[in-house]
């Protein structure tokens, strides 16, 4: 899988357990697509404390992945829910999975 995008899908699932200043960066430099130049002239940091917090970032969230398996779980989940099985059993699975 693409870097930019496991990453990306990750922070949704885990991107509120981030500090805020975390989850900025985050966001100007894998949603926004800007270089750690950038987001350092932009926020006033240093290009190297940039990528420090991307890293650390990228540390958390393989961490929290890790442990919690929610990206893996939510990828089986669309595997079965998105083969051939009856409406009946995919509206129980569906139902399960918002709580219901």
């Amino acid at each position: 899988m693409d870097k930019f995008l496991y990453f990306n899908e990750l922070f949704s699932l885990y991107g509120k357990l981030l500090t805020k200043n975390e989850q900025n960066i985050f966001s100007l430099y894998y949603e926004e697509n800007l270089s750690l130049q950038e987001i350092a002239d932009n926020i006033g940091i240093s290009k190297s404390a940039v990528g420090n917090t991307v890293k650390t970032v990228e540390t958390k969230l393989t961490k929290y992945e890790t442990t919690l398996r929610l990206l893996a779980k939510t990828k089986i989940l669309e595997k079965v829910v998105n083969e051939n099985i009856d409406a009946k059993t995919k509206a129980e699975i569906l139902k399960m999975l918002e709580g219901r």
